[in-house]
């Protein structure tokens, strides 16, 4: 007490907490709200001109008209599956802003490379075609054009981060590194888990998200991410202010833009140029305003007709569709300088094209090779046909990477060639076994002899494009990798090794891996083991005994669009006679199979396996034509190749005849037993 000497004693908890200074909540007027919602006024003498309240532009104005652009504060989720264009929308994003409005972006990449995002960049800023740049095959003319770019893309304020240990963390921790930073992409969430990506599975991306909306909204950024799945329920669990819900069909990307309180507010198509990497707006800008949920339409716009270019590139941008009262060129009736006398033009395809797909840009890098060659020759049928056989191999490689792009999978081009599939010498074989035929009915042909069977009339049915209809098979998608335990997998393909050669003892029927006899284990390749596992579903075999094999994850598309393609070509070349364009699309498919093991006409792939699996598919298709014609009362009498059939009956009742690829074809007809010629 004051004027005793004495201090007041202290509580015994000690000394009383000082209360820390209260920080105020961050409260915003009515007023400062509505300048973010409703555009001001800029004074310009007497009237007044609204100034728009635009975010950072997508780059692609169709979606900005619905977003508003990329506004500050706010995360945008762009869903779609594998393949379908997320990610193109996320580098569309960052190319605009970094490119084209010179502001810092921060591109966070997981599961891809800076070499993809500066490859995608590239491609759709210049433009050229993506898949020539990633094979480092660009023409001279593209070669100096990205060059001169590369001063100008060096300079752009875009920073990747690619590393392997990506998480949100490491984004947020980057941000202040970046002044003025305008934009954050981050491409991709995975849905599936991948212990290496820590920006993978559900549990993960669903924290990611958070993450990346508490990341816009303290630091007032616009934050885009792209995740690899369309699936409603995936995105509903993720409970997002904003998503764009990608489907795709074909070159049409169907866009719905979402709001979580207020469910579909547009739903817009927009164009797939996967030649170069790139989303774009589509040719007359469909956008719908919804206040219910909507789905894309189920029958898109016919595609317009391509602009005419150099043979076997792929076309750039489409030109706008001819007027509806007039009928659209085909590629014949534009390209050809000095037609040949026996040339026609063809007919547009049919409605819908095969499988009701418009492959016309692709054809049209068939047809305008075609036509260059005989304007340069002339129309000298002979000349032109055999200018286009020696370009054969460049050319459907150029036309395979062509329809590649845009594919669910990218598949390896040169993976390391295993022992088992190189040649052991020069001109000599590897150690994979394939079904070739070389087979007679003996067991017929010695009752013929001793004259127990009566004559027969043998018919030589050949088929048609045989090689070409092998595309359709499953082939290794990725690098063969080794498992010691064997086994087959349906969803993998490769070579397997089988401890013996199996047995077969049906003497109406070819053996389906053909006549080669050897003691010991062999190798078979995808195509021949799964022909061996229907025979053992028909009851004609035993299920082959697999005790190791060399697969990678496997597709049976990797070639179909390639294949639809030139069977479109040799079809509609076919009905007009055009057969300087059907021996230049069989050189084309007999070209790719032989050449893409090992040669040294064809330096863009490596793939032997692949080589080893399209042959022995062709093989395998005519096993399926011989065992069709058995079961259906012909006599097998000859099996030869990949196309010779010979059979003894009203083969027509069976089969189609015909020169497409589902027909066969009769080249000859002889007697058995043959008579002597004394």
């Amino acid at each position: 007490m004051p004027g005793t000497g004495h201090e007041p004693a202290l509580p015994a908890g000690g000394p009383p907490a000082i209360a820390a200074p209260r920080t105020p909540r961050r409260l915003a007027a009515l007023a400062q709200a509505l300048d973010t919602v409703i555009p001001t006024t800029a004074p310009t003498g007497e009237t007044t001109t609204p100034t728009p309240l635009m975010g950072l532009s997508t780059g692609i104005r169709t979606l900005d008209d619905v977003l508003g652009g990329l506004q500050p504060g706010r995360f945008y989720l762009v869903a779609a599956a594998p393949g379908a264009g997320s990610s193109l929308i996320a580098a569309a994003a960052a190319r605009t802003s970094a490119l084209d409005q010179h502001q810092p972006v921060l591109y966070a990449a997981s599961g891809l490379t800076r070499a993809d995002i500066a490859a995608r960049i590239v491609a759709a800023h210049l433009p050229v075609d993506y898949r020539r740049l990633r094979a480092g095959r660009l023409t001279p003319t593209e070669q100096d054009d990205t060059a001169a770019l590369h001063h100008h893309l060096a300079q752009a304020p875009l920073y990747i981060d690619d590393g392997t240990d990506l998480t949100t963390d490491a984004i947020a921790e980057s941000v202040p590194d970046l002044p003025g930073l305008a934009l954050v992409v981050v491409d991709r969430l995975q849905t599936t888990e991948d212990p290496r990506l820590p920006l993978s599975g559900p549990a993960q991306i669903t924290d990611a998200a958070q993450a990346l909306v508490h990341l816009a909204r303290t630091h007032e950024l616009p934050v885009l991410a792209a995740v690899d799945t369309d699936d409603p329920q995936v995105i509903a669990a993720l409970s997002l202010d904003i998503t764009v819900t990608l489907t795709r069909d074909a070159d049409q990307i169907h866009a719905t833009v979402t709001e979580r309180d207020l469910g579909p507010q547009a739903t817009l198509t927009l164009h797939a140029d996967l030649a170069h990497a790139r989303i774009t707006d589509p040719y007359a800008s469909p956008v719908t305003l919804t206040s219910t949920p909507q789905t894309p339409p189920t029958t898109p716009p016919q595609d317009p007709a391509p602009t005419p270019q150099t043979p076997l590139q792929a076309p750039t941008s489409p030109s706008p569709a001819p007027m509806a009262t007039q009928p659209a060129p085909t590629a014949h009736t534009a390209a050809p300088r000095r037609p040949s006398p026996r040339r026609t033009t063809t007919p547009p395809p049919p409605e819908g094209g095969y499988a009701n797909r418009d492959y016309s840009y692709f054809t049209g890098m068939i047809t305008r090779a075609v036509d260059e060659a005989l304007h340069d020759h002339d129309g000298d049928l002979t000349a032109a046909t055999e200018a286009l056989v020696k370009k054969a191999v460049p050319n459907a490689m150029a036309l395979f990477e062509a329809t590649r792009v845009g594919g669910n999978y990218e598949h390896t081009v040169y993976p390391e060639t295993l022992e088992f599939l190189r040649k052991k010498t020069k001109d000599g074989a590897d150690e994979i076994w394939e079904g070739r035929h070389n087979w007679t009915n003996t067991h017929l042909t010695e009752e013929l002899k001793n004259g127990t069977h009566p004559p027969i009339t043998v018919n030589a049915l050949d088929t048609n494009a045989s090689f070409l209809s092998a595309f359709k098979t499953h082939l290794p998608i990725g690098a063969l990798i080794h498992d010691p335990h064997g086994g087959f997998d349906p969803k993998r393909s490769g070579i397997y090794r089988l401890p013996t050669r199996p047995t077969w003892h049906h003497p109406d029927l070819p053996d389906p891996i053909g006549n080669r006899r050897e003691d010991g284990p062999v190798l078979l390749d995808d195509a021949t083991i799964r022909l061996l596992i229907r025979c053992a579903r028909l009851g004609l075999c035993a299920a082959p005994h697999i005790t190791e094999c060399w697969t990678s994850g496997a597709s049976e598309g990797l070639l179909e669009k390639f294949r639809r393609v030139l069977t479109e070509a040799r079809t509609s070349a076919i009905e007009t006679d055009d057969m300087v364009t059907v021996e230049y699309i069989k050189a084309m498919y007999s070209k790719f199979t032989s050449t893409i093991g090992e040669s040294s006409v064809n330096r863009d792939i490596r793939r032997p396996d692949w080589m080893h699996i399209i042959r022995s598919q062709a093989f395998a298709n005519l096993w399926y034509k011989s065992h069709r014609a058995h079961s259906n009362g012909l006599t097998v009498v000859r099996v030869r190749g990949t196309d010779e059939l010979h059979v003894a009956g009203d083969w027509r009742t069976v089969f189609t005849e015909g020169r497409l690829t589902t027909q066969m074809k009769q080249k000859d007809q002889y007697p058995l037993p043959r008579k002597s010629t004394r």
